[in-house]
């Protein structure tokens, strides 16, 4: 039921790809003038992420949760208490994806400076469809000026060309995971299948 969502075949057609250049028209991937030539198969990057809104029963704070995987290798992971209250999910998802593609930034910067090669485009998913809409959307404007920073920061990606975005059901997320307490079956399933994942990578390493 969730094997598909925790090691995806990447469906191009799920992200849908719009006219950016009325928005960020000069906006390009900071890549580094020093980094050598890359070399070598090339490598997808895809992250899934979620929050739990108010998931803290004290201060009422969400949580952020993000898995990034290189090809099968799980390279990445975060659950962490937000540093602001969140009124309403929107704005938890919202919170939640920039600090994950800030990572995934900063993972792209590190493969380009030792000369891996990379697809052109990184692979976000999110449960939350309102998150979506607003991330692949150019005409889409946010409704609340403390949301303001997560929308920029995170459509100036889609706008270059750097990630995209497509919407996974919430019964298939992997990144509950490290957000919220799920049922034992699913949780059953997806750290089973970490462990086969692991279990693959080190045997090719082992080769």
């Amino acid at each position: 039921m969730y094997g598909s969502s925790i090691y995806p075949t990447i469906d191009s057609t799920q992200f849908p790809i719009c006219d950016w250049s009325e928005f960020y028209s000069e906006v390009e991937e900071p890549i580094p003038p020093n980094a050598p030539e890359a070399i070598g198969k090339v490598v997808d990057l895809c992250m899934f992420v979620n929050s739990d809104h108010a998931g803290d029963q004290h201060t009422q704070r969400s949580w952020s949760g993000f898995l990034i995987y290189l090809n099968t290798a799980l390279i990445s992971w975060y659950s962490k208490r937000q540093s602001t209250i969140e009124t309403c999910t929107f704005g938890a998802e919202y919170v939640a994806m920039k600090t994950g593609v800030e990572t995934l930034c900063g993972i792209c910067y590190k493969l380009h400076i030792i000369g891996i090669p990379i697809d052109d485009t990184t692979h976000i998913y999110s449960d939350s469809m309102s998150v979506i809409n607003i991330t692949s959307k150019p005409e889409s404007v946010p409704k609340k000026k403390n949301n303001t920073l997560c929308y920029h920061t995170v459509r100036e990606l889609v706008g270059m060309g750097e990630s995209l975005t497509a919407h996974i059901n919430g019964d298939e997320n992997p990144a509950d995971l490290l957000t919220k307490v799920i049922c034992g079956r699913k949780r059953r399933y997806i750290v089973m299948t970490f462990c086969m994942m692991c279990t693959m990578v080190n045997l090719k390493c082992t080769l």
